[in-house]
Formats: structure tokens, sequence, C-alpha cells
């Protein structure tokens, strides 16, 4: 058995810290039991990490090379973080410097004036810094908007006093199908390989900053009648799924489960959905693939108490049958703020006039869940009264990644084939056990 645990208090770049196993004879509290089913396997794992954005990439810019470098080791290197799975958008998301799209000539069906010139700058180097550290890192990519001449407001922002949608064209559609596609392959020609997409970022938004409202059977018809075809025409091999569903006001992820020609596509991606949405759309779908799109970004205050609750929303998701976990914004400047003012958390912070960078208490509460929950583990079956998640590796070794919560040392008793180990974890502590 091997025990490595961090604190939240602050953050930290090498918050990893290993703990010499003591075994104990103390009575124990209702609640400090874990108990593991190996035999009992669920979902394989594709892996954990965060979001590229412009502003995170405009921030690591502006750092000399060494301590780019450096910021990219603690995320991506294997030793590290060691993120696997990662998002990016397509054109500007809300943490875009300001909205755009690659395609700003009206009925440029064709996409002839096409162009990815503005990720150049900021959010391919990114991306490809840490593909450089992590080679095999699955990237997935979703728009928040498609070009202002596709939508009925004209405007990649919603809010408008026009309706914020896509247009109901089959010419538009066939043009956004044909800008997905010239977008796969453009970000293949600069050496990035998008795995799957989802056709619009929280699809029920209509937002200040770039938003689409596209209902799900709008969402099919596109996707299957023309996005799908033109990936196959054009020998794109980016897997499609749809999303991505939350439940703020409704409940779109379900309503798609019940429409004709679904299951044409890969899965769902989802963020921000309750538990027991998940539960009812595995109960419609037992096979259905669920991914999750993006961590709770709370407001710009970084703290340790917003940390406290990042194990237990991974694991909500993981333990409801999702195959990874997201995190939002991966970097951000020194501000915390969008390009619409709204100030969000991150895992490390860039002043870009002081050139320093600080590490936030998520990026340890991250840290540990990504270094030891790795794309091929498989999920077993366990019980516990503490925020927990436990895996097994292809080589059967079992990891316990488990939150305690109490502020003071506390003993737990791991139960496994009969057998009963007791331990001492720190106060406060997101621990990792290895059997």
């Amino acid at each position: 058995m091997e025990m490595f645990y961090v604190t939240l208090e602050k953050g930290d770049a090498k918050p990893l810290q290993k703990i010499a196993v003591k075994e104990s004879n103390e009575k124990i509290k209702w609640g400090h039991e874990i108990t593991l089913y190996p035999s009992i396997e669920y979902q394989t794992i594709e892996g954990i990490g965060g979001a590229f954005n412009e502003v995170g990439g405009e921030a690591l810019s502006s750092l000399p090379e060494k301590q780019q470098d450096e910021v990219m080791q603690h995320l991506f290197h294997s030793d590290n973080a060691g993120f696997t799975f990662c998002r990016t958008a397509i054109g500007s998301s809300d943490f875009g410097l300001d909205a755009y799209s690659y395609s700003n000539s009206p009925n440029d069906f064709e996409m002839k004036e096409f162009s990815i010139e503005r990720d150049q700058k900021y959010v391919l180097p990114y991306i490809k810094k840490a593909i450089d550290v992590q080679p095999n890192l699955l990237l997935f990519a979703s728009p928040w908007s498609p070009p202002a001449w596709m939508k009925t407001s004209n405007s990649i922002t919603g809010l408008t006093k026009e309706t914020n949608q896509l247009k109901n064209d089959k010419k538009v559609y066939q043009a956004y199908a044909n800008y997905f596609t010239k977008y796969i392959k453009s970000y293949q020609r600069a050496g990035v390989n998008i795995d799957r997409i989802c056709v619009q970022n929280e699809n029920d938004a209509n937002t200040k900053y770039p938003s689409c409202v596209m209902p799900p059977q709008q969402m099919i018809e596109l996707s299957t009648k023309y996005i799908l075809p033109t990936f196959k025409k054009e020998k794109v091999n980016t897997k499609v799924f749809a999303g991505t569903f939350r439940t703020a006001e409704q409940l779109d992820l379900i309503e798609f489960l019940t429409l004709k020609n679904a299951e044409k596509l890969a899965g769902v991606g989802i963020q921000y959905t309750n538990p027991l949405v998940i539960t009812d759309a595995i109960k419609m779908n037992p096979t259905l693939k669920m991914f999750h799109t993006e961590g709770h970004c709370y407001n710009g205050k970084n703290s340790t108490e917003e940390a406290n609750h990042r194990l237990e929303e991974v694991a909500k998701y993981i333990n409801s049958g999702v195959s990874n976990f997201c995190y939002w914004n991966m970097i951000l400047n020194e501000t915390t703020e969008s390009g619409w003012e709204w100030p969000q958390n991150s895992l490390i912070n860039i002043d870009r006039e002081k050139k320093t960078i600080k590490y936030n208490p998520d990026y340890n509460a991250m840290y540990i869940i990504s270094h030891f929950i790795q794309p091929g583990d498989v999920r077993i079956a366990s019980n516990s009264q503490r925020p927990m998640i436990t895996v097994k590796s292809p080589s059967g070794k079992i990891k316990i990644i488990i939150h305690n919560t109490d502020p003071q040392e506390a003993v737990y008793r791991i139960h496994l084939n009969g057998d009963t180990k007791k331990v001492i974890l720190p106060k406060e502590s997101i621990t990792a056990i290895t059997l």
C-alpha cells in the first residue's frame, strides 16, 4: 500500500506528498469506512483535464519561454498533474479576448474565406506546447456560436433584439457543416488533432457573450443530415457528440434521447448537470456514451473553500457513469476575468506585467485527481461516506482518491476481499491510496 496527499489551503506547484502508512487501533467513528468491490467494474476512464482558451493563451505568452515550459510541465507531464483530456473552443468562447469566428464574409457558403489565423497567435501555440509535453492528449472542441451571418440575429453574442439562433436554412446548415470540416482540417495541418466535437456549447444559453440557442431537434437535423455526411465525404474521422447539455432551466439531454436519429451521434457532452438526470439518461439508454465538458467556474476568488468541493464535483460525474472530467479555465491572467468582465476560477493565474505564476487551491485538487486517475482505468464499485473515486488500472492496481473533510487526522478502515486495513489520513486533505 502507498499513500499520497495534498492539502488545499494554498496553491502549490508541487503539492504531492507521500505518507508513511500508519495503521491504527483507534475506535472508528461512523462513516470512516471504505469498502471496495474490485470485481464489479463500470466505465473505462478517458482522462482528466481542463480547457484551453484565448485569455489563458495570451497570459501564457507574456512569460519568458522558460516559465512557459514550467507551467506546461506542471499541467501536462506525467510526473505532475499529467492532464490527458482537454477542451478548446471553435471560434471564441466567453474566455476569448473578444467575439470572433473563422468565417466573416456573409454568404460564404463554400467557406472560401475561412481562416484560423486568429487562433495562430495565442490558442494554437498554447495547445501545441501541451502536446509537446503530453503527446497522447485527447482534445475535444465546441462552438459557443456559429459565425454571425449564419444566425437570425447576425451577432455572435446574444441578448439581441432578434432571436439568438442558427438560421433554419438548408444552405446555412451545409455551410456550417463545411465550417466544422474546415476547422478540423485546418487544425490537423497545424499539428493538432480534434478527437471529437460537441455541436453547440450550452445549447439553451442566450447570453451577452458568444452563445446560440439550438433546440435538440435542430441539433439532430444539423448533425445527421449535414455534419456527419460531410465528415464522411471529406474523410474526417472526428466524432460528433450532441450537447453540451446542462440542466439550468430545462432537460434538453432527456428530450434529445427521445428524438428520432439521436442514436446516430456518438453520444452526449454534459456540464452543470444534476446526477439524477445523468442516471435517468442511462436508464433510457444504458449504452449511452457521456463525457464531461466543463467544471464549476465559480467567481474568481480561487478560495480553499471552493477547492474543497472539487473532488466532490469530479466524483459526482465519474460515479454517475461519465468517462472523464474537464476543469474549465486552466490558465487566466491576473484579472481572472473573461473578455466580458466575468471573473472566474482557474488552476493558475499569470500576472502579465510582473511575470509571476500563481498556483491556486484548485490546482492541488485537480493535480492529485489527474495524477492517479488515468486513461484506461476502470471505475470499480465502492462505498464511503466521504467524497471518493475508486478505479482499477489495466495492471490490476486499485486506486482510491478520497477527501478527508474532518478538521483533524482521521482513521479509515479499508475493506477488501475480507481483509481490513486501518490507516490514518491527514486532516482536510485529498489522499490517494494505491493497493
